[in-house]
């Protein structure tokens, strides 16, 4: 049997905060910055979305659909995709038309909704799988929730959700001597099957790519083929950011000649097969159950929670804003739902992360914050407001 190789890509933009200050607090509900929002969007759109998807459309064609792939598009990105590039959203239903791309299912909101409530996680699932149906046509399968983040429990509540397969990242500390490039079983729920990533793969492309400093600089798609032949086990999971293509690794590095020539190389190898997350849990059999008694994710050294919960600046937001769940429950004001959504959205949370040791350099990278107390303070204004709405509607209730 071929080895499988799983190409999965992330596609987030979060809706960004306009500079919220305190004199606007009771006067001002318009929380976002659309002139920051429209304009990165529309340059990641021609750096990274637009030809990203000509390379992998052209290599599906090229290569005869041997190309298999999979993206979950977060819905605060699928919104600014309509408001501000609907030639982004075209771009993908090309892709969806091949029949050789998976659309998979998320939070709508890129949330931590699963940490906090169940009620909210469920509902923020079924928005998303409502989303990808009406955009690209498709019922999605497979799960993967906000930065690949996994537990035993939050695995559970997906299961129940209907999805039979989950994406979630390999960390070291809970495989141990296991290999992340096998197929394993929720520990509570044995019918959900497990794609884990391979971190040190998946970030030679998304981080390593363009580094003059790595040892295994310039990489070939020749040799990257070969680390994909030579890892022991049935399947390799390269899973990152969309935006690493043109955005995060630039093209001038030859990011989008490596992807061609790499997805050609797979294609026409003997030995290896592209799969979607799907068709990988229906083919391969799993070799066992996966204990994950505590969250982990895809972020940082530590492969945790604590990029978004990991001080006492976001445990204060996170707890204040799910605090206001069942107001809003009693409320059911669309407005207000809306806007609970977005302020949901994770990257609030990872703005406000004080980390400057090991993971500095990539939390300042995309912070349009200067410090984490600027994205608390703007935050937390933001987040005043929006209480005194909910308060004073309940109040106009009694």
């Amino acid at each position: 049997m071929k080895k499988s190789i799983c190409l999965y890509f992330q596609v987030h933009q979060p809706t960004r905060l306009r500079l919220y200050r305190f004199f606007d607090i009771g006067k001002d509900s318009h929380y976002y910055d659309d002139f920051a929002n429209r304009t990165i969007l529309k340059r990641i759109a021609q750096k990274c979305y637009l030809p990203m998807n000509e390379v992998l459309l052209e290599s599906i064609k090229k290569n005869k659909g041997k190309l298999k792939l999979a993206f979950s598009i977060s819905g605060s990105a699928l919104e600014q995709f309509d408001r501000y590039a609907p030639e982004v959203i075209e771009s993908f239903r090309k892709l969806a038309e091949t029949g050789c791309v998976e659309f998979l299912c998320e939070t709508y909101n890129h949330s931590l909704s699963s940490l906090a409530s169940q009620p909210e996680f469920e509902h923020q699932v079924l928005k998303h799988k409502a989303a990808v149906e009406q955009y690209f046509g498709v019922t999605p399968k497979t799960f993967r929730n906000t930065e690949l983040i996994y537990s035993d429990g939050i695995g559970a509540m997906v299961y129940d959700l209907g999805f039979k397969t989950m994406l979630t990242e390999g960390a070291r500390h809970i495989m141990g001597w296991k290999s992340p490039n096998y197929i394993y079983n929720n520990d509570l729920k044995s019918g959900l099957k497990l794609l884990l990533r391979n971190y040190s793969l998946s970030d030679d492309i998304a981080f390593r790519f363009s580094d003059k400093g790595w040892e295994e600089w310039p990489l070939t798609a020749e040799r990257f083929v070969g680390w994909l032949k030579a890892a022991e086990g049935d399947i390799v999971n390269l899973f990152m950011d969309y935006e690493t293509f043109g955005e995060h690794q630039g093209s001038e590095c030859g990011i989008f000649e490596f992807m061609r020539a790499m997805t050609d190389a797979v294609a026409a190898d003997k030995e290896l097969e592209f799969v979607t997350p799907e068709r990988a849990a229906a083919r391969l059999k799993s070799v066992g159950d996966l204990s994950v008694p505590q969250p982990i994710s895809w972020a940082d050294e530590e492969r945790d929670t604590s990029a978004w919960l990991g001080n006492e600046l976001q445990q204060d937001a996170y707890n204040k804003l799910y605090g206001l769940e069942e107001k809003l429950s009693i409320l059911n004001d669309p407005a207000l739902w809306n806007d609970y959504g977005h302020l949901q959205e994770s990257d609030h949370l990872y703005y406000m992360c004080t980390k400057f040791f090991s993971d500095g350099e990539i939390h300042k990278r995309f912070n349009p914050y200067d410090t984490p107390y600027e994205a608390f303070i703007n935050y937390m204004n933001v987040l005043s407001d929006f209480m005194i709405r909910v308060n004073d509607a309940i109040a106009e209730r009694q």
